[in-house]
C-alpha cells in the first residue's frame, strides 16, 4: 500500500496545486462547531481513495476502539490511555472510566471555594507553577479566556528554571493574597521543584504558619508532596497514570483557570472535547476529522517531503496554540523507532511551529511565499461573537488571502497584467511561486466548547498519525537523557566535578 501511496504522490507531484484545488472545492468537513476546508492539498480522488485504504491497512479503526475501550494502547509503559474519560459526562461514565471522571470532582468544589472565599479570604492571584504539559495547555487555557471570561482572580503562571522566571510571576503580589498551585505528575520534575521550593519559602517568610493553607499541589505522588509540604495536606489533588501530561489539560492540571473562570466554563470545555471524542469514535473514516487531517500529515511530511508545517492562528485567543502544539505534537510523534525497538521504515512527523495571524505576516511570511523551503500550513480562523466587525472581516480576510497566494502564487503573467512597465529584475523578484497546500479551520463562534473541541481534534490527530507512522504517541523517552547529563553537568557547576566531554568541560570552567 505505502508503494501505491508513492506513486500516487509522484503522479501528481508536477501538477499545478490550483487546478488540484479547483476540482476538490467543496472538500469540506464539520463538526463541533468547526468547518475544515481540506481542498487546497495536492490530492485527488484516487489519492484520497488510497489514503483510506492506507488507514483500513492499519487497522486505524480497531486502534481508536481499543484505546476508548480501556486497552493498554501505550504499549511501552503497558498502560491506558485515559485523558478522553476526564471528558465523559459523569452520568455516561463505567468501569475505570467512572473513577478517573470523579477525580474532578474535588478539583471544582475547590475552586468554587476559593472563588467564594470559603478556603481563604481575599485571593485575588493564582500561582501556577509547573512545566511541560503541566504549563503549556493551562496557560493557553488562561491566555484564551482571560478576556472573555476572567473575575476578580489573576492567574500568573512560572515553569523555567531560570530565577527570572519566577521573580516575574512573583513581582507585585501579596503573598497573603495568593495561592500558590505547584502541578508535577512524578512530583520529582526539577524545574517545578525549584521553583516551588522558592515559592514556600516566599510565603513562609510573609506568613508564618499559615503558608501551607496557600500552596495546592496536583500529583499523583501524594506521598512525596506530603513529605515536601511537612504536612498531610487537604490541597492535594490526584493525577492517573494514564493521563500523560501533554494530554492534561482537561485534569486537576488545571486547577488554576478553574479557580480563575469557575467550573461551569470548565464542564463547557469538557463537553466541547466530548462531543469531538464521539465524532472520533464513530464516525466513518472519510468523515472522521481527526483521520483525515492525520492522512494529510503523512502524506504530506512522509510522502511529499514536507520540511515544515505551519499553524497560523487568525484568532488572538488562540495566539499561544502553535507553543502548545509544539508539545503535543512533537513529543508525541517524533520518534524514529517503533514499540518493538525496530525502525520505521520512513520519517515520521517534521517540525511544527506558527504563530498568531497577521502579526507572522509582517515576520515570517516571506519565508512562506519565497522562501526555498517545502511546506504546509494550516489557518486557524476563530472569531468570536459581538467582536467589532471591521477587524474581524479585516481578520478573515487576510487569512483567507494568505491561504490563497500560496497555494496560486502571484507570476508572470499576473505581474505584467497587473503592473506593467516593471523592470525584469523587479518583476522577477515579485514572483511568488505558490504550489503550498494548506488547510483552513474555520469557526464563527469561539467558546470553551469549540475550543475543547479544536484541542481534542489535535490529541486525536496525534493519536492517529502514531498508528500510521508506527510510533507509541504516548511516552517521550527522548526527553529523558538530556535532564540526566543536565544533573551531572550541575555537579560539575557546583562540586567542581569534572566532565567527561572536553567542550562541555571547556564551558563549565567559563561559567565557574
Amino acid at each position: 500500500m505505502v508503494s501505491e501511496l508513492h506513486s500516487h504522490a509522484a503522479r501528481l507531484d508536477g501538477l499545478d496545486l490550483t487546478t488540484l484545488a479547483a476540482a476538490r472545492s467543496g472538500e469540506t468537513l464539520d463538526a463541533c462547531g468547526w468547518h475544515i476546508d481540506l481542498a487546497r492539498q495536492k490530492l485527488d480522488a484516487e489519492a484520497d481513495a488510497a489514503l483510506l485504504e492506507f488507514a483500513a491497512e492499519r487497522k486505524i479503526s480497531d486502534g481508536i476502539s481499543r484505546m476508548f475501550s480501556g486497552a493498554h494502547v501505550n504499549v511501552s509503559e503497558d498502560r491506558a490511555v485515559m485523558h478522553w474519560a476526564l471528558r465523559v459526562p459523569p452520568e455516561k461514565a463505567t468501569g475505570p472510566a467512572k473513577d478517573i471522571q470523579a477525580s474532578l470532582e474535588p478539583v471544582m468544589a475547590f475552586a468554587e471555594k476559593v472563588r467564594d472565599g470559603k478556603v481563604l479570604r481575599g485571593i485575588e492571584t493564582v500561582l501556577h507553577i509547573g512545566i511541560g504539559g503541566s504549563d503549556l495547555g493551562p496557560r493557553l487555557l488562561y491566555d484564551a479566556f482571560s478576556q472573555t471570561h476572567l473575575g476578580a482572580i489573576d492567574v500568573r503562571f512560572a515553569s523555567n528554571i531560570d530565577p527570572m522566571d519566577l521573580e516575574r510571576a512573583l513581582d507585585g503580589i501579596d503573598p497573603a493574597t495568593t495561592l500558590v498551585i505547584g502541578i508535577s505528575k512524578s512530583f520529582s520534575t526539577e524545574e517545578t521543584k525549584y521553583n516551588l521550593d522558592r515559592a514556600r519559602d516566599w510565603l513562609k517568610k510573609s506568613l508564618g504558619d499559615k503558608w501551607p493553607s496557600h500552596l495546592a499541589i496536583v500529583t499523583a505522588n501524594p506521598d512525596k508532596a506530603n513529605e515536601w509540604l511537612g504536612i498531610q495536606s487537604d490541597q492535594l489533588f490526584g493525577m492517573a497514570d494514564s493521563i500523560g501530561g501533554r494530554f492534561s489539560l482537561w485534569s486537576a492540571g488545571s486547577l488554576s483557570c478553574v479557580i480563575a473562570f469557575g467550573s461551569d466554563w470548565f464542564k463547557a470545555l469538557l463537553s466541547g472535547a466530548h462531543a469531538m471524542d464521539e465524532h472520533f469514535r464513530t464516525e466513518d473514516l472519510k468523515t472522521n476529522i481527526p483521520v483525515r487531517l492525520a492522512l494529510i500529515d503523512y502524506w504530506n511530511m512522509t510522502l511529499r517531503g514536507v520540511e515544515s508545517e505551519m499553524v497560523l492562528a487568525y484568532s488572538n485567543a488562540l495566539r499561544l496554540l502553535p507553543s502548545y502544539l509544539q508539545q503535543l505534537l512533537l513529543e508525541s510523534n517524533g520518534k524514529q523507532v517503533s514499540p518493538d525497538g525496530t525502525a520505521i521504515p520512513a520519517r515520521s512527523i517534521v517540525a511544527h511551529w506558527g504563530g498568531e495571524g497577521s502579526i507572522g505576516q509582517h515576520s515570517f511570511h516571506q519565508w512562506l511565499h519565497q522562501g526555498t523551503s517545502n511546506l504546509a500550513a494550516e489557518f486557524i480562523i476563530a472569531t468570536i461573537k459581538g467582536s467589532e466587525p471591521k477587524g474581524t472581516a479585516s481578520l478573515i480576510a487576510h487569512a483567507l488571502a494568505q491561504s490563497e497566494v500560496l497555494a496560486n502564487g502571484y507570476r508572470d503573467d499576473d505581474i505584467a497584467k497587473e503592473e506593467p512597465g516593471l523592470t525584469p529584475e523587479i518583476a522577477k523578484q515579485k514572483v511568488l511561486p505558490g504550489g503550498k497546500p494548506s488547510m483552513i479551520f474555520a469557526c464563527r463562534d469561539f467558546t470553551p466548547e469549540t475550543f475543547g473541541a479544536l484541542v481534542a481534534m489535535y490529541e486525536h490527530r496525534v493519536f492517529v498519525g502514531g498508528m500510521l507512522w508506527g510510533v507509541n504517541s504516548f511516552d517521550q523517552w527522548g526527553v529523558e537523557r538530556g535532564k540526566k547529563q543536565a544533573g551531572e553537568i550541575r555537579e560539575a557547576l557546583i562540586e567542581g566535578k569534572p566532565c567527561a566531554d572536553p567542550i562541555t568541560q571547556g564551558l563549565v570552567t567559563y561559567f565557574s
